[in-house]
């Protein structure tokens, strides 16, 4: 086999415009402008509103780096769960005595509700009367709700740093 045997490659050759032949001298480009220059292209419209759009500044880091509120790097996307809020009234009928009260069962009496999933953090206040003794344990306490709690011969655990209420394992 000789370099002149060779099969040619079955591709198809790209049209060489303006040099004359049967396809004409504009070979379908028009006369002048820029469609019909080599190299010619039109830019898209949309690229010319998202460069007037006003991008915000330093949220391309990771989440959680620099994230308090009014530092100079990010901004302060991580902020904390809401606070429920619970008066004595309200858990004076839905408790009896010497339940301890948790956020996990307040959750499960239908007093608070969970917020996107989780066990919410919940405030007791002193608006009315507690007539039964129970154990506060887990739940953030107003002054008038604690001398209440403590008045009706109940008890206020500690919180502990080992035994979150909020994260149950079941």
């Amino acid at each position: 086999m000789q370099i002149h045997e060779v099969a040619k490659p079955n591709q198809k050759t790209k049209r060489r415009v303006g040099r004359g032949g049967k396809r004409g001298n504009y070979s379908g480009r028009g006369i002048k402008g820029q469609r019909s220059r080599a190299g010619a292209g039109i830019r898209p419209q949309i690229r010319d509103y998202f460069a007037k759009i006003p991008k915000l500044r330093g949220m391309n880091r990771k989440p959680g780096q620099h994230d308090k509120i009014g530092s100079k790097f990010g901004r302060g996307t991580h902020k904390k769960p809401p606070v429920f809020e619970l008066n004595l009234n309200s858990l004076n009928q839905a408790v009896k005595d010497g339940d301890t009260v948790t956020p996990l069962f307040l959750v499960q009496r239908k007093l608070v509700q969970r917020y996107k999933g989780r066990i919410p953090r919940v405030k007791i206040l002193g608006n009315g009367t507690l007539t039964k003794k129970i154990t506060a344990d887990g739940v953030a306490l107003s002054s008038a709700a604690r001398n209440q709690i403590e008045a009706a011969g109940g008890s206020i655990a500690e919180p502990s740093k080992t035994n979150n209420p909020r994260r149950p394992k079941a």
